[in-house]
């Protein structure tokens, strides 16, 4: 531990620290997936149900990431929560899904976003062009776009963590603002005749069609449509972790680790409720659940500030967007510099550069975001993922309970709130959703756990090779005393 301070620099306050949280929660998919969700639950109070169990869930897990932040407060966060509670194997396979899939697909997908609402501004940077033809793909200049921001937003990184930090709280700060912005400008537009009919029938559970009509459910198939709908507000409520990846350049990080994952997570939380208040108060039903390419927020700007609504929304999601990435960039490499450190990644990720950043790990991880980006396919992989995401964070809370039993006189500076009673209401919950997902959209679960247990082989490749240079795994001398 020592020896990592000496090579991380601690130079992100609480305020900073926040900010990460929030920044990296907040992307595209609050002024997106509400669309597809008013199509699965077809009324308003469902609607705000699904965001309510989301939030509820993410602040519970964060609530509960707190204390082992302050047990372990070092870089490389879940990775090492599971590594302690379980074994090398869990958090390698954390390790490999992070890389292959949810970090690097998510930034994809946060730099395409960016790039689709800047050509609403420049509209030869649209997704439907094509800026280069080599025959077997197709590259259209959003996808450019995307990559050109992937690219810089790694460079400033590699320069050192202030840089990164600068951008972060800025960038944070105001898509904070502007999306608080929005949701007062539409509450006190708000069009009394469509607030009162989406919320007459409020409690009507069922699935919303193109031509107005809705189809209830079975009991048992309305806990799946819920499960169903969640996958896009747990998509846009994710990431609120990352701040745990470095919490090695985190001052007094058993302190501000676990406040700043409360604080970020109340602070968006509440921010999402309010703005799909602020929808059902300007949008239709049918209008919410088939705003054209689900730009539900465009259809809400529009109707407050009319013609200029649609920049006002370019220019919000542009910065939400931009700011998100910078967070998910800053806080990924963290990971692999960790998996380098136990041999199980390049050796080289394992290293910092001269500006104490693990720029190798940012360069590779900006490789494969950008493949990503050309591919094309990181909005299925994003929905397929979300099973993988919810059953590692189930994984990481019930190591607390293992840690009490395995370590039970270990420091704990902070205590995970409404323990045992709110971690194992999250695991339920978590598992409740991962089993209705089995259920009811099998494609949202298959592909993310045959792409998790695909790392399985690798992980016993990757010990082979390297154990005769890889240290003990198995030795925890990560406790804080």
């Amino acid at each position: 531990m020592e020896q990592e301070k000496s090579h991380f620099k601690p130079s992100l306050k609480l305020l900073d620290a926040t900010m990460l949280v929030a920044g990296s929660m907040i992307g595209s998919g609050i002024f997106i997936v509400s669309a597809d969700i008013t199509r699965n639950v077809g009324s308003s109070g469902w609607l705000l149900v699904v965001w309510l169990i989301t939030g509820f869930m993410t602040l519970t897990a964060a609530l509960s990431y707190g204390e082992l932040s302050a047990m372990f407060p070092k870089a490389g966060g879940q990775y090492i929560y599971l590594k302690e509670a379980y074994n090398p194997l869990i958090s390698f396979l954390y390790g490999w899904s992070f890389f292959t899939v949810i970090q690097t697909a998510t930034i994809a997908a946060v730099g395409v976003a960016f790039a689709k609402f800047t050509a609403y501004l420049i509209p030869a940077l649209s997704e439907d062009l094509v800026a280069i033809d080599l025959g077997f793909i197709s590259i259209s200049p959003a996808q450019l776009l995307a990559i050109a921001v992937i690219v810089l937003l790694s460079y400033v990184n590699s320069r050192g963590v202030s840089a990164g930090k600068t951008i972060q709280t800025t960038f944070t700060v105001a898509k904070l603002l502007s999306l608080f912005g929005l949701i007062v400008f539409g509450l006190f537009f708000l069009d009394t005749a469509i607030w009162k009919v989406n919320w007459e029938n409020m409690w009507n559970l069922g699935s919303l069609a193109p031509n107005g009509s809705i189809s209830g459910y079975t009991t048992f198939a309305a806990l799946g449509a819920i499960a169903a709908a969640m996958v896009g507000s747990i998509f846009s409520s994710d990431s609120w972790h990352n701040v745990t990846f470095i919490a090695g350049e985190i001052k007094n990080p058993a302190r501000n680790i676990g406040l700043s994952l409360a604080l970020g997570t109340i602070i968006v939380t509440v921010l999402y409720i309010l703005t799909n208040v602020m929808y059902t108060g300007v949008l239709s039903l049918h209008d919410m659940a088939y705003a054209d390419k689900d730009r539900v927020a465009v259809s809400a700007a529009n109707h407050i500030f009319g013609t200029v609504g649609t920049i006002t929304i370019a220019v919000m999601i542009m910065v939400s967007t931009f700011g998100c990435n910078n967070g998910l960039i800053m806080a990924g490499a963290r990971v692999y510099y960790s998996m380098g450190k136990d041999g199980l990644f390049f050796k080289k990720v394992a290293e910092l550069n001269k500006n104490a950043v693990p720029g190798f790990g940012l360069w590779i991880q900006c490789i494969f975001a950008c493949l990503w980006c050309l591919s094309g396919r990181y909005g299925d992989l994003l929905d397929m993922i979300s099973f993988v995401v919810v059953g590692f964070y189930m994984l990481t809370i019930f190591g607390i309970f293992i840690l009490r039993k395995k370590r039970p006189d270990a420091a704990r500076p902070y205590k995970a709130f409404g323990y045992p009673v709110l971690p194992v209401i999250y695991i339920l919950m978590g598992l409740a959703f991962c089993i209705l997902l089995i259920i009811f959209k099998p494609k949202f679960t298959w592909p993310g756990l045959i792409i998790t247990l695909a790392g399985i082989p690798v992980y016993y490749l990757i010990r082979r090779v390297n154990m005769p240079k890889t240290v003990d795994l198995q030795t925890s001398d990560t406790l804080v005393s």
